[in-house]
């Protein structure tokens, strides 16, 4: 089952929270795949720093640059007709300054087409937020586990384990909401912090490796989709096994084409034009 036709806009998820409808969200990083997945009535589309890793074999997502978020953001938009899409701000690109993160996620709406952006921190990115918010810019917010800060953290692992660093976060969270966010990303933090989180906002949660107590879900499509098979999250469901096709494809078109089966009729050793007898 779809969601609905008309075009989604950030304003539209806090009454779907409302309402009870649960939020459908994916990674795009290209026009195909973009307009697939709209297709599929997806509802916001997040054109993700994750690319660092699915698209260009990088091992985090810190050495991705604004110009390479704006050039996949752009492909994004032109696939996606009816989706929420939304960039995530790369690493220092939002951090230096409140007037720094206006000009870099202006450049994400005016030259990707983004109709939102995501910033990953709690309190100490407040003040980015309410900037960009006052000038009319849609922010996400993400707390728990933030990949631009996988350093700190000391590896990807779950965050907010125990009670004080539960508490933490849900001030984070309170602060993002405070600060005009108009959704919050939790990842990977226990089901009953990701609750109560829920509960206490009045802005949707979306969660991954989150349990289900969001407003709304979020994955990496490669992983949803069996696309990238170097390390699978264990909370990911995978829908497909895309790459095992996508080899096998391949494997048969090699073999085909090694073989004078593909194109149809091909002989091997007769590459000349026919010539044709004269009259």
């Amino acid at each position: 089952m779809t969601g609905p036709s008309r075009k989604v806009r950030a304003p539209d998820l806090t009454p779907m929270k409302a309402r009870g409808e649960r939020i459908v969200m994916l990674t795009a990083y290209d026009a195909t795949m973009a307009r697939l997945l709209d297709r599929a009535g997806i509802d916001v589309l997040l054109v993700g720093d994750s690319l660092g890793q699915v698209i260009l074999g990088l091992d985090t997502t810190i050495p991705v640059t604004l110009d390479a978020v704006i050039h996949h953001t752009r492909a994004v938009t032109r696939g996606a007709s009816r989706a929420l899409v939304v960039a995530d701000m790369p690493f220092l690109t939002y951090q230096v300054s409140a007037e720094e993160a206006l000009r870099n996620a202006a450049r994400l709406f005016q030259e990707g087409g983004a109709a939102a952006v995501k910033l990953e921190g709690g309190r100490s990115v407040v003040e980015a937020v309410r900037r960009l918010t006052a000038a009319g810019l849609p922010v996400m917010g993400h707390v728990g586990l933030t990949p631009q800060h996988v350093h700190r953290l000391g590896g990807m692992r779950q965050q907010a384990r125990e009670e004080e660093a539960a508490q933490e976060l849900i001030r984070d969270a309170l602060a993002l909401e405070d600060a005009g966010a108009f959704a919050v990303v939790l990842e990977a933090i226990p089901d009953a912090v990701a609750e109560a989180v829920t509960s206490r906002l009045k802005i949707p949660t979306i969660g991954i490796g989150a349990g289900p107590h969001c407003n709304g879900q979020v994955l990496v499509s490669y992983d949803a989709l069996g696309l990238f098979d170097s390390f699978v999250p264990p909370f990911v469901k995978q829908y497909a096994e895309l790459g095992q096709m996508v080899l096998n494809a391949a494997q048969n078109y090699a073999n085909d084409v090694r073989e004078g089966v593909f194109p149809k009729g091909a002989v091997a050793g007769r590459d000349r034009a026919p010539v044709l007898a004269s009259l």
